[in-house]
């Protein structure tokens, strides 16, 4: 099945349940819609970002969020969840481990601080294959690591979310926080890219 052909046909399903809840009294449209509205307007990727920022400049920081990252973000006015509160993991990238995300069973992810999910990271391709083969995976998003570094999959959960916080790179030293927060791309706080 193609993806053009799955996201279809989720859609389909997604646009039933909410007539049957509609028609249900369970709720109303407008309501839903004003929800789902309300939900994904502050949901961007620069809001990763900046917590990213704000651990390469604050050590204390950056302790925390490796520590507690549901706690952490709340420092920054984010939350890790939606609806339904979830945790939120931090994984570091170092020098010699590579983190990346995946959802294997549907597409959990942290909305709120990457904005909504691209389709690739959607696709049943990309859930299968960078469980098993995460070093081609990532070669094929222009990630070449070198054969001492470890990469190690994440499997989010409804229950629990994650966040890679990259590596900062070298020579940044005088940048300011808004100048870093700028570096950072959602792939790179997803795995399938250095920053």
């Amino acid at each position: 099945m193609s993806g053009t052909h799955a996201d279809a046909l989720i859609s389909r399903q997604v646009r039933r349940l909410e007539t049957l809840l509609e028609d249900r009294g369970v709720v109303v449209g407008a309501a839903l819609d004003e929800m789902l509205d309300a939900f994904l307007s502050g949901a961007t990727p620069l809001n990763g970002a900046r917590v990213v920022a704000r651990a390469w400049t604050d050590p204390a920081y950056k302790e925390r969020l490796l520590a507690d990252g549901t706690t952490a973000v709340t420092e920054l006015g984010f939350s890790a969840g939606g609806v339904q509160p979830q945790r939120l993991r931090v994984v570091e990238n170092t020098e010699g481990t590579h983190n990346v995300v995946v959802c294997t069973l549907c597409s959990c992810y942290p909305v709120r601080l990457l904005g909504p999910s691209p389709s690739w990271y959607k696709s049943e391709a990309y859930r299968s294959r960078v469980v098993r083969e995460p070093l081609e995976v990532l070669r094929e998003f222009g990630v070449e690591l070198p054969s001492t570094v470890a990469v190690t999959v994440w499997d989010s959960s409804a229950e629990t979310r994650y966040l890679v916080l990259p590596r900062r790179p070298a020579g940044t030293e005088a940048l300011a926080e808004e100048e870093l927060a700028g570096l950072v791309t959602r792939n790179g706080l997803i795995g399938t890219g250095v920053l």
